[in-house]
């Protein structure tokens, strides 16, 4: 009896005792999950991970992330002179709830979204306002879909598909790329190359998902900049391959989702509102395929959605997504790390697609406050390992606010005409992913060249080259450091500017400080988040 009592006993412990580890499990903060299956992940392949980024670094990194610039000289004195542990915290709160982080977001978001296609007024309002608000991500992918233009608060949102459904002279309008867009950027599916055919590399990929997913929106029409219509959609879609020519058909479909059954109407009946050709309105039809891909696409349930939503925002801050290139989630490009894209998706899904809770809790990981030298002694480690922190292309407004900040501080006025000149020289082409650092000869022929660049290194007031030429010796170093690049000069570099500037005294010793400025600000250093 007296065994049998301590058996159960023991069972009851044993019981407990797992589901106290479970508990703990779950209540163990995402940031942390982050850390321990990525720290896990380089032990087994004995990777040495970078130490933590010391605070310039960070400091740097943070503000581009959640403000879109560097932070002023300044900002970056003080934050260097606080002893307080939890500074990093705190930066990372003001930075999320302070005043530019919608104008990051909003700029982030419709490079990655819009691919350069454009820059709707409307739309830049919808993203301002829906970022200052925190709105819901699910929320804003359903007004991206729904395209309605009876919300007037969601408008802005049509432009993701009215800009895509324009036509250019006399080409007609792209459905193909229409529908190729929202399987890379919302599904993470480039499904380009299974339109007439199965995939002929990526097993996943087949022709009924292009086509299923193409019926959602092959009878839409841009009517105006911010309004898309509709003709009914009756019947399924043919297609056959044009390798085996056997005939199919499909209905709107998701991949790897239910198809989306088309109601029958009797002729005359298909609309809730009729056409008017005489004021050019298609009507409204009784069967809304957006309506249908809106309500279908950005939930908790599709996968695609989630990881591909997970993955694209833990891109933006650490430079890589899991899984990599972003568009290509397929079973033979496997997540570098799959537990933590589960568990990224699962967890963006549970808070309801909270944005800003999501890139809390990888910022405030070690993972993205590593440092981004590689270990002394050691190898570099490829990229996928997250072991070492990952340059990130500044967008070419970041390049603008950044070099505004670094020579004339938080105050300065841009001249007129300069953020089109910027984003001349450094946007990619239309439809071109800005995932990749690529320098061009073109953004350099403009610092180079460029009058208004030029002038922002001729001292002037309390700029920075006016302030830092008042200074003597190594102080003139640290200045232009701590306003450009966010830290201070080593020993090294201060020797450099010293040389510099004892080739030009006088007179000209003004003008080799603006030089100097002028190297560190066009430097790659100044052009990546690192």
């Amino acid at each position: 009896m007296t065994s049998r009592l301590l058996a159960g006993f023991a069972g009851v412990a044993l019981c407990t005792s797992f589901l106290i580890t479970a508990d703990l499990a779950a209540a163990e903060p995402l940031h942390a999950r982050i850390d321990r299956l990525i720290e896990a992940k380089a032990k087994v392949e004995k990777i040495t991970l970078s130490p933590v980024a010391d605070d310039g670094e960070f400091l740097r990194r943070a503000w581009l992330d959640f403000a879109g610039k560097i932070p002023s000289a300044d900002v970056a004195k003080a934050f260097l002179a606080d002893p307080s542990p939890e500074k990093r915290a705190k930066l990372i709160e003001q930075l999320l709830n302070g005043p530019d982080y919608s104008a990051r977001m909003t700029d982030f978001f419709n490079m990655m979204f819009m691919e350069r296609m454009g820059d709707g007024a409307e739309w830049t309002k919808y993203l301002t306002r829906s970022f200052a608000a925190n709105k819901p991500w699910d929320a804003m992918v359903r007004d991206m879909l729904r395209a309605d233009p009876k919300d007037e608060s969601a408008m802005g949102a049509a432009y993701f598909l009215a800009k895509r459904l324009d036509k250019y002279g006399q080409n007609p309008v792209e459905y193909s790329a229409l529908t190729r867009d929202v399987g890379r950027l919302l599904l993470g599916k480039d499904l380009r190359c299974a339109e007439c055919h199965d995939h002929l590399f990526i097993d996943d990929y087949k022709q009924k998902d292009f086509q299923g997913l193409h019926t959602f929106f092959k009878n839409t029409v841009r009517v105006s900049e911010y309004v898309v219509g509709e003709s009914p959609t009756l019947k399924k879609t043919p297609f056959a391959s044009v390798f085996t020519k056997v005939q199919m058909e499909t209905g709107p479909a998701l991949p790897g989702m239910v198809m989306v059954e088309i109601p029958q109407f009797k002729t005359g009946e298909e609309f809730l509102e009729a056409p008017d050709r005489k004021t050019k309105n298609l009507g409204v039809p009784k069967f809304s395929t957006l309506a249908a891909v809106a309500e279908k696409l950005p939930i908790g349930s599709n996968e695609d959605f989630t990881k591909n939503s997970a993955n694209r925002l833990w891109f933006m801050l650490m430079g890589r997504g899991l899984v990599h290139p972003l568009d290509l989630h397929h079973s033979r490009n496997p997540a570098s790390h799959p537990e933590l894209l589960d568990q990224l998706a699962k967890e963006f899904t549970a808070q309801k697609f909270d944005i800003k809770w999501f890139l809390r809790e990888v910022a405030l990981s070690k993972a993205y406050q590593r440092s981004s030298q590689v270990p002394a002694g050691k190898e570099p480690a490829d990229e996928k390992t997250f072991t070492t922190a990952i340059e990130k292309r500044l967008t070419s407004d970041q390049m603008l606010a950044s070099a505004l900040i670094a020579t004339a501080g938080p105050e300065a006025k841009e001249p007129t005409g300069l953020k089109a000149k910027f984003r001349k020289a450094f946007n990619n082409q239309a439809r071109e992913p800005e995932d990749e650092i690529t320098p061009s000869l073109r953004a350099a022929l403009f610092v180079l060249h460029d009058e208004a660049v030029l002038g922002l290194f001729k001292a002037a007031g309390t700029n920075v080259v006016a302030q830092a030429a008042k200074l003597e010796g190594a102080a003139v170093a640290d200045e232009l450091y701590i306003a450009i690049l966010t830290r201070k000069p080593t020993a090294d570099e201060k020797a450099a500017v010293a040389k510099m500037l004892a080739k030009y005294p006088g007179e000209n010793r003004t003008d080799a400080v603006g030089r100097i400025a002028w190297a560190l600000l066009t430097s790659m250093e100044f052009g990546v988040n690192h």
